[in-house]
């Protein structure tokens, strides 16, 4: 999606600013290689054997929306027949302005969405196979917190503060903890190391971790007190639950293992609520099939702009945000409590930190 997404700019780039200038064409063309490094940087770097390393880039997605709507209003006006040239002109121009102060706006808007302390978002669920004595058990889900240029241990630490006034008696962080290396970004997750819960702290990897060096991740977060689980599982909540987690399914492409839910639940007790932590939601249906009563992911973002959530859904086997039921099994799919700095904008999908209560099926 993110290549797509990409290119579709790329061209977009190219016919709108480049293809006008009055240039000859080799030195159009040298702009155009330029901007096709510029929108692939990521998949060079990994190409090249290197991490996918995640900078800021500039809101062309909003830029986009916002010439489309010039567009279609000149369109308007044509259609109007107001096409005295002088008159056109200067409309045009009023136009551009106040459709480049709404993009300003917009995307100021959505830095600050994105780059804020999540919100706290409580949700009860109901499900099969609790426990009596664990009716009202809590589970705090932390995902993609993408620890990177833009955040940093200082909303690390908000973010563990919040966490821990919540008093859960379960943590689960659902992967893509990071955007680099464990010498450049370790100590911004130090912070996690502070999270407190009940009966434990686990995680699950996200697909960054693969690109940002997943051997040294590996053995990194453990030593922060994260109980990191790869296609296996623990007994926790008093022997309530049984907590599997898998890794990620870009693990194949990496050469790593691959998501397998059969390994992580072999020999689980038939007692307990059984969860299964997975990043990315797609891997629902196969869960569902495997007993799994409820499982929690991210990966997402819930689509990052209200509207283009539905895109997303599309490459998610329809899973974007919220509460979902998946044959026998509730799946809850987290907005994240961070933001990917290569599209670090968020308008009408806060970030959050989840609190599930679960409750007994009736």
């Amino acid at each position: 999606m993110i290549l797509i997404f990409g290119a579709l700019l790329a061209v977009y780039v190219f016919c709108r600013a480049i293809l006008p200038l009055r240039l000859k064409w080799g030195w159009k063309a040298l702009l155009a290689v330029l901007l096709a490094v510029a929108a692939f940087k990521f998949h060079l770097l990994h190409l090249f054997g290197g991490p996918m390393f995640f900078s800021p880039v500039l809101p062309e997605g909003v830029l986009l929306a916002a010439d489309v709507a010039r567009l279609l209003y000149l369109l308007v006006l044509f259609c109007l027949r107001k096409k005295k040239t002088e008159r056109f002109r200067i409309i045009g121009n009023r136009v551009n302005l106040a459709l480049l102060a709404f993009a300003a706006v917009l995307a100021t808007v959505g830095m600050a969405g994105g780059t804020g302390v999540p919100r706290v978002k409580e949700e009860t669920i109901s499900v099969n196979h609790l426990p009596d004595g664990a009716d009202g058990l809590t589970v705090a889900v932390l995902a993609d917190l993408h620890v990177d240029g833009i955040t940093r241990a200082d909303r690390i630490r908000k973010i563990v503060e919040r966490t821990n006034a919540l008093n859960p008696d379960i943590v689960i962080i659902a992967g893509d903890f990071v955007d680099g290396t464990v010498p450049v970004h370790g100590d911004d997750l130090r912070p996690l190391a502070d999270l407190k819960a009940r009966y434990g702290v686990f995680g699950v990897p996200g697909n960054h971790e693969y690109y940002s060096g997943y051997e040294e991740w590996m053995e990194f977060l453990p030593t922060l007190g994260i109980r990191m689980l790869h296609n296996e599982h623990v007994q926790t909540g008093g022997g309530a639950v049984v907590l599997a987690g898998v890794t990620d399914p870009v693990a194949g492409i990496m050469g790593k293992e691959v998501p397998d839910i059969r390994k992580a639940l072999a020999g689980a007790p038939e007692k307990g609520v059984r969860i299964l932590a997975a990043h990315q939601p797609r891997l629902a249906p196969e869960a569902a099939e495997h007993g799994v009563d409820l499982q929690v992911s991210g990966h997402t973002h819930g689509g990052m702009i209200a509207g283009i959530d539905r895109l997303v859904a599309r490459f998610n086997e329809g899973f974007v945000s919220g509460l979902y039921t998946v044959g026998g099994m509730k799946l809850y799919v987290s907005n994240g409590a961070g933001i990917w700095n290569g599209f670090p904008i968020r308008i009408g999908v806060p970030s959050e930190i989840v609190l599930i209560r679960l409750r007994k099926e009736e």
